[in-house]
């Protein structure tokens, strides 16, 4: 048999759903054929005498899936230190939101920055996510607030998917925040008139999202978007109680959402209903670092409901100005409460079931993308233990 490469004498992480925990294989290898993995287990079921371009020796280095970050809102205009400056000073979101700042203002940045600023400034951002060993982002769109600059947002994202060694999905973000100086449902009837049929037809849009929440929009007019989402064939997810029990989660779970996102004031019922439809939670605690929250996700009573749980940057200019999935993985465990297990399948395969992705990523499975990170780590709690330590070796993204 002949392979592209072979790693030898690796520590695998394979996340394959029929071994315990992580899927841990010592003294394993893993062999790329064509950008697939055709095989992952322990060496002595390696075929004999295997043929290769390329043989390394990992000399018993932790290899895992490429990380994903599946929720992200890294293309944006301008910065928000200022409002860092008040939150410092004791002002909360709402209070920042309802004077003009917050999504607002970068709106007003995102709409005046050339389509060359946009470009280069995420795709910075996304290097500094590359070189910890994300192989798949999300990207979402939702600081333009009007037709021109929602698809312009979108397809400055796929360009991105194209000029870097990276998987990138799109997610149209509309519902957002309402424009200033809109009328409310003018701007609704824009978003399924007009942007959702566009990015639909353009193929600009792997998913719909949306903001429900008192500063934003209510579940109605949550409703109202994504059913027009589904009659275009775009699956949904939303950003979901973050702020207050608002019955985002028990939203997200009537249109069998792909996430609900942030959590932090889902109820027992919300919940329940997301694991009857079999959301994946998103959990987001950069924004909860950043934001002063003390209103934790229910982690313990999404474990007992066999929801799926990821965690995510949430990168964006002014709630979670975060680019270390590290760093998301030490608070998600720290913070939150989540295991070693846990967090490390956070990243990697419910990231990836939570893209509607699990098929292709996720996890070191034949037949899947060999995207690959390979770890100067002997265990898989180094990875969530270390701050400010990167031990990354190697990414690999189609096996090169």
């Amino acid at each position: 048999m002949r392979f592209d490469r072979i790693w030898r004498h690796a520590t695998l992480a394979t996340l394959a759903p029929q071994r315990a925990g992580i899927g841990l294989i010592e003294n394993a290898a893993l062999a790329v054929s064509q950008g697939r993995i055709v095989f992952a287990g322990p060496m002595s079921e390696l075929p004999a005498a295997p043929r290769a371009t390329e043989q390394i020796d990992l000399g018993g280095r932790l290899v895992t899936p490429g990380l994903i970050d599946c929720h992200t809102h890294i293309v944006f205009g301008g910065e928000r230190s200022a409002e860092f400056e008040l939150r410092l000073a004791g002002a909360d979101y709402a209070s920042i939101a309802r004077a003009g700042g917050g999504i607002l203002s970068t709106v007003r940045a995102t709409r005046a920055a050339s389509d060359e600023t946009l470009l280069s400034s995420a795709a910075e951002r996304l290097e500094a996510l590359m070189n910890e060993g994300v192989t798949t982002v999300e990207i979402k769109s939702g600081y333009g607030l009007d037709v021109p600059t929602e698809l312009r947002m979108l397809r400055i994202a796929r360009s991105l998917g194209r000029q870097l060694p990276l998987g990138v999905v799109t997610t149209l973000l509309a519902a957002h925040a309402l424009p200033p100086d809109t009328d409310r449902a003018a701007y609704l009837s824009e978003i399924t008139g007009e942007l959702i049929p566009r990015a639909a037809a353009e193929r600009l849009a792997d998913a719909v999202d949306g903001f429900c929440e008192h500063i934003a929009f209510t579940t109605a007019e949550i409703r109202a978007v994504f059913q027009v989402a589904r009659e275009h064939g775009l699956p949904v997810k939303l950003h979901a109680d973050q702020l207050s029990d608002g019955g985002g989660a028990s939203l997200a779970a009537e249109f069998e959402a792909l996430s609900a996102d942030h959590l932090e004031w889902t109820s027992e019922a919300g919940v329940a209903a997301l694991a009857r439809a079999g959301t994946v939670a998103v959990l987001l605690p950069g924004a909860f670092h950043f934001l002063r929250e003390r209103q934790v996700p229910p982690v313990a009573a999404l474990r007992r409901a066999g929801v799926p749980v990821a965690l995510a940057t949430d990168c964006n200019p002014g709630t979670a100005p975060l680019l270390s999935i590290l760093t998301a993985m030490n608070i998600g465990a720290v913070q939150f409460g989540l295991s070693v297990q846990e967090t490390v399948a956070a990243v990697t395969r419910e990231a990836a079931r939570a893209l509607g992705r699990l098929s292709e990523i996720g996890t070191l499975e034949v037949g899947k993308r060999a995207d690959l990170a390979i770890w100067n780590v002997e265990r898989p709690a180094e990875l969530v233990y270390w701050l400010g330590r990167n031990p990354l070796h190697a990414r690999l993204w189609g096996g090169a």
